[in-house]
């Protein structure tokens, strides 16, 4: 059966979080600090933060040097997967990526859904691995993001959810899921 097997260990993951947004910053960022929230509560250590403009260079600039930078493992997105002019974070992160992760668009639709209803169509949620960095690009609403964490990603990224978690595919973690 899947779930927590509270039996094994934690291992914590470095996990950066980018908040994509025109008009946000550190004071404004609820979406950013309800990640942060979630992330450092369940045990993990925030890598970096940053808030950057909806624009596909800084996106990528940013996200690169997260990649490059053997202390992160997971970058979380937040922030323009919409469907305005400015929202391009799919087309900036989806080069970035090796191998997409399309299971990740489903499920966190199929949660989004008990919330938001058929609005869930509205966003463009993306993930996948850049070398051996995960990448997990969501919403910019608050909502979207507690979806997104507590009912997605807090036991995707806990290394005790079995049967397994991506935590195994950490290179430093790597080999740790059956």
């Amino acid at each position: 059966m899947a779930g927590i097997n509270e039996d094994l260990e934690f291992l914590p993951l470095k996990i950066a979080v980018m908040t994509i947004s025109d008009t946000r910053n550190e004071v404004t960022d609820t979406s950013g600090a309800l990640l942060i929230e979630r992330l450092t509560s369940a045990g993990h250590v925030l890598a970096g933060r940053a808030i950057v403009q909806d624009d596909i260079a800084q996106i990528r600039l940013q996200a690169r040097d997260w990649i490059d930078d053997p202390g992160v493992d997971v970058i979380l997105t937040t922030g323009g997967t919409g469907f305005a002019p400015r929202d391009v974070t799919p087309e900036a992160i989806r080069p970035l990526i090796d191998r997409e992760m399309e299971g990740f668009a489903v499920v966190f639709h199929q949660a989004s859904q008990t919330t938001v209803g058929v609005a869930t169509l509205q966003s463009r949620a993306l993930a996948g691995q850049a070398i051996d960095t995960f990448i997990f690009c969501v919403p910019g609403s608050t909502g979207a993001c507690r979806d997104a964490w507590d009912l997605v990603l807090r036991e995707e990224l806990d290394s005790r959810f079995r049967p397994c978690s991506l935590v195994g595919q950490i290179p430093r973690y790597r080999g740790i899921c059956p």
